[in-house]
Parts: C-alpha cells; structure tokens; sequence
C-alpha cells in the first residue's frame, strides 16, 4: 500500500493459433494504446507446455515499446532448464519475471528440482543477482492447497525473504480479504508493493470454473445475480463490470498501488473498467 501514483499491468496468455496471435496482437494494441501499462505479463503453461509460445508473445509485446514480463513456473523443471531460459530473456533484454511454482503437468509423476516457489525466487538471484524484478504470487483467499491462511502467510514471506521485488494477487471480488492481507503482510514486518489482481466479470460460467480451481471466492450477493441474469448477457455484462469497477475504486482509494488486469486476452472488459474509473 502506497500514495504514489497508481501504476496498472495486463496479463495475457500465449495463443495457440494463428488466430489467436492475430486477436492477441489487436488485443494488445488496442490496451496499450489506451492504458499505457507499467508492463505486460506472458502466463506459462504447466511444466513449460507453452514456453515457446510464451517466449514469442514476450518478444511481441517487447516490440511494442512496453516492458514484458514472462512468468516462469518451476514444478516439474530442473536448474539446467531454468537457467537456460533466465539466459535467454538476459539476452533478450527482459528484466522482470514472474515467478510461480505452477502446476503438476497431467501424467507427470515427477515434481523436479524445484517444489516451491521460493526455491525458484532464490535460484533466480543465485543465478541473476539483481538483473531481474521478480513478481510472485500472493493469495488473500489464501492458496487452495494450503492448510491453513496462516501457513499460506508463512509461504508468502519465504518468497519475498528468498528475493521478491513485488507480488501479484490472484483475483478477488471481497475487498475486506486483500486489506486484511496487507495488514498481516506488515505486521510480518514485509514490505512490498502487493498489486490486486482484478478479473472483469463478462461470463457467470467460466467464473464459476475458474474459481472453483484456484479457491477465489464468488462473495453470494455477486453469485446470485449472475445466476439471475444468466439468459441475459447484456445484463450480467453490465452488472460484472460495475462490480469490477467499484472493486478498483475502492482499492485505489484505499492505497493499493496499482491494478493487474486479467484480460483474458480480451481487450473490451479490461477497457470499459479502466474508463469507468476516470484516471
């Protein structure tokens, strides 16, 4: 939490068609033109099943004038390959990452030489002493495998003693936890830009979905709403982005740094919230 000027970033992930390259790159063009982002983070697939790709959207959003943040998962990785890719976006002129543990590919038996994510924060500056801002992820929900919130809290703060620069929220729609977060965060005695991440709501099954895997928590006054207009996309449109956009507001008021996007590489959500808040 801080009273500087707020600072916004987009993730997108790595498309796998021609298709999709042609949308992301419109995509791309459309936000950055508006919203002039700090940077632009790349998602990794499991066990480096898209590191191609990320590598290639990195490169694109590179040449667009605008500082590309890969992330780097480690489960199932070893140190070799880890250092490999580190020397090859040292070479490309990258200088933040995003650093996660990941998931376990499917049929994969075998977690590597890396079980969480801050032994991967820690290969990092072993292996790049400062030459990398490092982003790590932050769970105000706390993260859906751990035992408890205050185990969760004791995770986090591995990661940013092995060397995190800043973090990145998974997506919330209940402010009360991302404030309260923080509050722990400092009495913790850990200092650190701790960015919300923010999912605009365009489609009630998909958010359903998606936060049933990664634990975000679909507060009931919001869920019953979207069931409500289900047969009605205008109007679930409508109301997921007001919601979203009074989440921003109220986080922006209330000293976040910033706001991470979640565009699902999609630039029509994401837009319309960012002019809803009139910066």
């Amino acid at each position: 939490m801080n009273d500087t000027t707020p600072q916004f970033s987009l993730e997108f992930f790595p498309p796998k068609t021609e298709a999709g390259k042609e949308k992301l790159q419109e995509t791309q063009k459309t936000l950055f033109k508006a919203i002039q982002p700090a940077y632009a983070s790349v998602t990794f697939g499991a066990g480096g099943s898209t590191q191609d790709g990320t590598f290639d959207a990195v490169m694109g959003i590179q040449q667009q004038g605008i500082e590309a943040a890969p992330h780097l998962s480690c489960i199932g990785s070893t140190r070799d390959n880890i250092a490999e890719i580190l020397q090859k976006y040292r070479h490309n002129g990258i200088h933040r990452i995003v650093a996660l543990r990941g998931d376990m590919p499917s049929g994969m038996g075998a977690s590597g030489e890396f079980r969480y994510a801050n032994e991967l924060v820690e290969f990092i500056r072993q292996e790049s002493g400062d030459h990398f801002h490092i982003e790590v992820a932050a769970y105000p929900e706390f993260h859906p495998q751990a035992p408890d919130a205050f185990s969760d809290l004791k995770n986090f703060k591995r990661k940013v003693e092995a060397g995190a620069n800043s973090a990145i929220t998974q997506y919330f729609y209940n402010i009360d936890a991302y404030l309260r977060f923080n509050e722990e965060c400092v009495m913790m005695g850990l200092d650190l830009p701790i960015v919300p991440g923010i999912m605009p709501i365009t489609n009630y099954t998909n958010l359903a979905r998606f936060s049933e895997m990664c634990g975000a928590e679909i507060p009931r006054w919001i869920r019953e709403r979207l069931i409500a207009f289900r047969d009605d996309t205008d109007a679930l449109r409508e109301f997921g982005l007001e919601v979203t956009t009074r989440l921003c507001q109220d986080l922006l008021s209330a000293g976040a740094p910033g706001i991470h996007f979640y565009t699902m590489n999609q630039s029509g959500p994401t837009l319309q919230v960012y002019n809803n808040l009139e910066l």
